[in-house]
């Protein structure tokens, strides 16, 4: 079939997909999304994104106007496109054990609408080692076909800026597929570099691994203050002020999302498990709802309280829920409280949310979830526990 594309993004109506494909149709190239998920693919071509993602919502009508992107649910126009970027991570099951063959038996089904001489960039996380079986399985295929490994690295809601702003990893077997691998992604930005597939695999688990561990040390100290009735915050502040080498220690709060924890436990199975401070950094960042419920019932009769809790996404300024620990704090706080309130001025997906003043009139006590912009200045008389220190009132619990 005749090569029309220049690019084509499978997954491509997710959060990660769909702003790659917008920012590639956006530098000039011909781009197409293909997505399983029809209610997306509709949206998408009707000019409506389907999640928020800053920027993204006056580049998408652009793109469908000049031709330059399409939106499909029909596999067999992957075959037209120069390069295909496949967006399907390595997901862990409920056991947090990696389900490495996802992505290679999912390459698998659709090798049938791949054709000789393209590129295929695998763009999700990795379980190390993914690339290389994808390329035998291609093989074994027997269709030839240059394998690369291009890890995302963006943060969600900030995906239309760092897209053209950071560097590119790229990685490929050989020298002649890194280039051109290279070459796709100098479409974004000139700054490229340059990893076998295994190097490449570990700098993204590396990436997410890191900025995982540094929240639960920044949490870990506020368990050590809060516990001493002594304001994290406050202390982290002062500590902070004026000095480089602690403008990178977090504020505390829930960190949660589909990829920190997921990528650290894929990190902990790919060493044998062997990853003490890996599994620390679960235990404290996942305890952090219990921790919290706990405090509160040596200062309360949660029996007898409504609680509100202000925000239900996993971090601010989002609607994606996914992983959000402030789900895992409303199940304990259901258990403990006399009833749960909850509110969230971006997410639509559920159903049981309430509005923010329905919450403020209703609570006897409020705990910010997810540190909504719109949270900041709320008026209230009512107790507000507030991990981020979002208020700037401290995070005493």
């Amino acid at each position: 079939m005749e090569r029309t594309l220049d690019v084509a993004v499978v997954g491509g109506c997710g959060h990660v997909g769909l702003p790659l494909a917008l920012t590639f149709a956006h530098h000039g190239l011909t781009t197409a999304v293909f997505d399983t998920n029809e209610a997306a693919v509709e949206l998408v071509s009707a000019g409506t994104m389907p999640f928020q993602e800053m920027g993204a919502a006056a580049v998408l009508p652009e793109v469908l106007g000049s031709g330059r992107l399409v939106a499909t649910s029909d596999p067999t126009i992957l075959s037209t496109a120069d390069a295909v970027v496949v967006v399907i991570g390595t997901p862990i099951d409920k056991h947090l054990n990696p389900e490495a063959l996802d992505v290679p038996i999912e390459i698998e089904r659709l090798s049938t609408h791949l054709a000789d001489g393209q590129l295929l960039v695998l763009r999700s996380t990795l379980y190390p080692g993914v690339t290389a079986m994808v390329e035998r399985r291609l093989a074994t295929c027997g269709l030839q076909i240059d394998v690369a490994f291009c890890p995302e690295r963006i943060a969600e809601g900030r995906a239309m800026v760092e897209l053209s702003s950071l560097p590119q990893l790229v990685s490929g077997r050989t020298p002649e597929v890194r280039a051109r691998a290279a070459d796709l992604f100098r479409h974004l930005t000139e700054d490229i570099v340059e990893l076998l597939p295994e190097e490449a695999e570990l700098a993204k688990l590396f990436t997410n691994t890191w900025r995982y561990i540094k929240f639960a040390t920044a949490n870990q100290l506020f368990m050590i203050a809060n516990d001493f009735g002594l304001d994290y915050a406050k202390i982290r502040d002062a500590l902070a002020y004026k000095y480089p080498r602690a403008q990178d220690l977090p504020s505390a709060g829930l960190a949660a999302g589909p990829c920190l924890l997921k990528d650290t436990m894929q990190l902990a199975a790919f060493n044998n498990n062997q990853f003490t401070l890996g599994h620390s950094a679960m235990l404290i960042n996942e305890g952090l709802p219990l921790y919290a419920v706990a405090r509160l019932e040596e200062r309360f009769d949660l029996s007898k309280l409504i609680v509100g809790i202000l925000g239900m996404a996993f971090k601010a300024e989002s609607d994606d829920i996914r992983s959000s620990l402030s789900y895992r704090l409303k199940r304990i706080l259901a258990f403990k409280a006399q009833r749960v309130l909850c509110t969230d001025p971006y997410v639509t997906q559920d159903q049981d949310l309430v509005p923010l003043e329905r919450v403020l009139a209703e609570a006897d006590l409020l705990v910010i979830g997810a540190p909504h912009e719109a949270y900041r200045d709320i008026q209230t008389e009512l107790p507000v526990v507030d991990l981020t220190n979002l208020r700037g009132q401290g995070s005493l619990v």
